[in-house]
């Protein structure tokens, strides 16, 4: 009898042990373990992480840090640690947000549009992926690249084009500078290279002048028309005389691009660069900006008019007043002059 007690005793105290045993291992794997508010929290991986890392970047979104340690040491997880951009779910338990670190990167939406220079471009986007400017620079101005490619120094920053891409937040700098000369491609389709050898210029040329057409107005519907002009300039072997070349030569002479330049003066017309279309016909040898494709196609399309000038239009900013004849431009830029002189608008 008193045997049987024992036993008794001991299968009792057997079941609180298990239901204790299986009250902690349904908190640690299955319990909810997050700490945020919101719907959802990003992490990112690094390549080269040890688990340290990973747990030094994941504890503040956790209630408890040592019970996911422990829950992703079961599942070996610190030796098959993976770099990326993943997402923890508010809610997710131990179990969930291993499985989620591991094997569910998650692709980021990657932005640039209008930088001047690659050097721009390269610091843009390092705020954006795991590559570092200098690296994303690097693969940038790689000459076996440049020369496999057809670009050269002056028109390498044409092959990014701005627009919204999808990318592995890890991604080598390589890697990236590779899919945007996809994109380049996949951009120039059969229509857009035939409208190219149409008007008689090369891809390069069209996205210097695009480049130009961006400068000149912010106004999309204007595009075409200004990019009429330049064409009109170019077809009869007219300088392009934009303005905007000018202060990209002056920037690029100074070596000083966070310079702000609202105007040209006529010494400035004297620098001697490339892209000083006031002195050198034709299109400069690169572009001066990141064009928008609407710029592109601007000048792909652009519109057929027999205007040769045009001047900010005073009267209704943001658009300019076009002009056939010199003298009827210079009645323009007269009025465009007194504006500027009345509103001190000196540099």
């Amino acid at each position: 009898m008193y045997i049987k007690k024992i036993l008794v005793a001991v299968l009792l105290l057997g079941l609180v042990g298990m239901a204790i045993f299986s009250w902690y291992i349904y908190n640690a794997v299955f319990a909810p373990n997050t700490a945020f508010n919101n719907e959802k929290a990003h992490i990112y991986i690094e390549t080269g992480a040890s688990f340290k890392d990973v747990v030094s970047d994941i504890e503040p979104l956790l209630k408890d840090i040592e019970s996911f340690a422990k829950v992703a040491g079961k599942k070996e997880y610190p030796s098959n640690i993976r770099p990326g951009h993943y997402i923890i779910k508010n809610g997710m338990n131990n179990n969930d947000i291993v499985n989620s670190i591991r094997s569910n990167n998650i692709p980021v939406q990657v932005k640039f549009n209008n930088q001047e220079r690659l050097e721009e471009l390269a610091g843009h986007l390092s705020r954006q992926i795991e590559p570092d400017s200098l690296a994303l620079l690097n693969a940038m101005r790689d000459t076996e690249f440049s020369a496999s490619s057809g670009f050269t120094s002056e028109t390498a920053l044409g092959m990014y084009l701005p627009n919204t891409y999808e990318v592995y937040w890890n991604t080598t700098a390589e890697s990236f500078r590779d899919k945007m000369l996809k994109e380049y491609n996949k951009f120039w389709t059969d229509s857009r290279s035939a409208k190219a050898n149409e008007i008689g210029l090369t891809r390069d040329a069209v996205i210097a002048l695009a480049s130009i057409v961006q400068k000149e107005t912010a106004k999309v519907a204007e595009r075409p028309r200004v990019a009429g002009v330049y064409m009109n300039r170019i077809n009869i072997g007219m300088p392009l005389q934009a303005d905007p070349t000018i202060i990209y030569a002056k920037k690029r002479a100074e070596n000083d691009f966070d310079q702000i330049i609202k105007r040209v003066l006529y010494v400035d017309l004297e620098i001697n660069s490339p892209y000083n279309t006031y002195k050198n016909l034709g299109v400069p040898p690169g572009p001066i900006a990141m064009p928008d494709i609407s710029s592109i196609d601007a000048v792909l399309n652009y519109e057929k008019h027999d205007y040769l000038y045009f001047v900010a239009d005073v009267t209704n900013f943001g658009y300019h007043k076009f002009a056939k004849t010199l003298a009827q431009h210079n009645r323009n830029k007269a009025e465009y002059v007194r504006w500027v002189n009345e509103n001190g608008v000196i540099r």
